[in-house]
């Protein structure tokens, strides 16, 4: 009987090098006595053997396991049950004669090395979401900040990189009965479990969570079990704002009446609004591109118009053989009421040009009219637009497209693709492939400019906008042809 002594409760290394040895010199699951440094033993237990009688390190050939039975053992060690590291011992045993053990729905220890792992990674997530931090001073110009937390298992050291990304710049301790994790801005460091005892009194912030939690508080909304479920009881003694959920819930069955007893709120106005605007007959006062062009100055459809300085609208011949689509308008093209004149519209007139593409000749338009960005300090920086947005503005991309009516369509982008099809369509799957549009239209998709100005690496910039003029090669190859 072999005897391996850990040095702790959550000792995996030394487990796993234990491990590694016994089953790669042949000892089996059942010959093995797993003890913690407390005399902790699993509950194959046997007569002890001396450390010596075990076999030496480096006799044991390679040993094989899937990663995801690495990552699994790393979790479950952290449980309670003394026979974890017996059945994670087994399920190592079982893997070095059948790789798929650990799908096996029969084998007990997979099975139980999972179920053990799902409640490590429980176990996990209440702490992440239910450990709460009171301030207990100062060291020098950062704040100092102590939290309690009775984890089920043994997951301090496990949850603690989660608590640096998350609070870097501050000093904080985490206590629990198993072990203490701290952190002074540059190192972590792990003592001896403690006693809730060690725990300050409440402070100030506190309060405002209170009044934050009483505030967001639903009682509409209020489900009592699925409650419990995410927010078991036995945590509430930890957190501030669970003294006020029994007086919250007592109070629910009122206040919900009194919800419904209140007037309905207005009707969404920009919701009537699209409703009244985008049904077929009311395009039929306009008739022509530029009155096409007049009314989108005043489009209020989607909400990205109270942002942009104003609309941008396709520009070229009404009666252009060759269309360009793109995403939206950029930066520069919200400023200048004009599509494809920044960056991307540089790269674009290139690549035109090296494809023997008069650009003047063209209708260069974009999917969606106005320019969506998210502020950050002084620049306004591209947001893409979601799928309801480019779907509304479509009413005036179709416009264009009925009074232009181009025999070729050049899509730049997906956003372009799904202005066109009215639907998500895979570019990758029709790129410099010549696609049916009906009435007379085809369409080439590509790349949008912008990606190839995004690309990272020169040489793969390169390659790509070769291609990129290949596209646009065989759109004025496939023009010339129906003009001859």
């Amino acid at each position: 009987m072999e005897q391996v002594t850990l040095s702790s409760e959550t000792d995996f290394d030394g487990w796993r090098e234990a491990a590694r040895r016994l089953a790669g010199t042949g000892v089996p699951p059942g010959a093995v006595k797993w003890a913690g440094p407390a005399g902790e033993t699993d509950l194959f237990a046997a007569p002890a053997v001396s450390e010596g009688e075990a076999s030496a390190p480096g006799e044991a050939p390679g040993i094989r396991v899937p990663k995801a039975f690495v990552d699994m053992a790393r979790r479950v060690v952290c449980h309670r049950d003394p026979a974890r590291f017996a059945w994670l011992y087994q399920l190592l045993w079982d893997l070095q004669r059948d790789r798929a053990a650990l799908s096996d729905p029969l084998n007990d220890a997979a099975l139980w090395v999972k179920a053990a792992d799902k409640q490590i990674r429980r176990d996990v997530h209440k702490m992440h979401a239910f450990v709460r931090f009171r301030k207990v001073g100062e060291r020098g110009d950062r704040e100092v900040f102590m939290s309690w937390f009775e984890p089920d298992h043994r997951i301090t050291a496990l949850t603690a990189p989660f608590f640096v990304r998350r609070f870097t710049g501050m000093d904080w301790s985490i206590l629990t009965p198993d072990a203490c994790a701290s952190w002074d801005g540059e190192k972590m460091t792990f003592a001896e479990g403690a006693d809730r005892s060690q725990m300050p009194d409440e402070d100030a912030i506190e309060d405002q969570w209170r009044t934050y939690y009483a505030s967001i508080f639903n009682p509409a909304r209020l489900k009592i079990g699925a409650m419990l479920s995410e927010m078991p009881a036995k945590y509430w003694k930890n957190l501030p704002e669970a003294e006020l959920i029994p007086g919250l819930i007592r109070q629910s069955s009122e206040r919900t009446g009194a919800l419904l007893a209140a007037p309905s709120s207005p009707a969404n106005i920009r919701a009537s609004r699209m409703s009244a605007f985008l049904p077929e007959e009311n395009a039929a006062g306009i008739q022509s591109l530029e009155e096409a062009r007049r009314a989108a100055s005043r489009c209020t459809l989607c909400p990205i118009h109270e942002c942009a300085s104003q609309t941008v609208f396709g520009e070229g011949p009404a009666g252009a053989r060759l269309m360009i689509i793109g995403e939206q308008p950029g930066d520069r093209e919200d400023i200048a009421g004009k599509p494809f004149v920044g960056p991307a519209g540089e790269l674009l007139d290139r690549a035109m040009g090296e494809a023997a593409i008069d650009r003047h000749k063209a209708y260069v338009t974009n999917a969606v009219k106005h320019f969506k960005f998210t502020p950050r300090g002084k620049r306004r920086m591209h947001q893409k637009p979601n799928a309801g947005e480019i779907d509304t503005c479509r009413f005036w991309l179709d416009l264009e497209r009925q009074f232009v009516k181009p025999d070729l369509i050049v899509s730049l982008g997906a956003t372009a693709l799904r202005g066109v099809f009215g639907k998500a369509v895979a570019l990758k799957e029709l790129r410099g492939a010549l696609t049916e549009l009906g009435e007379g239209t085809q369409l080439i998709a590509t790349v949008h400019p912008s990606y190839l100005l995004r690309l990272p690496d020169r040489a793969r910039a390169e390659e790509e906008y070769r291609r990129f003029v290949q596209d646009l090669g065989r759109a004025q190859s496939l023009l010339s042809r129906k003009a001859g």
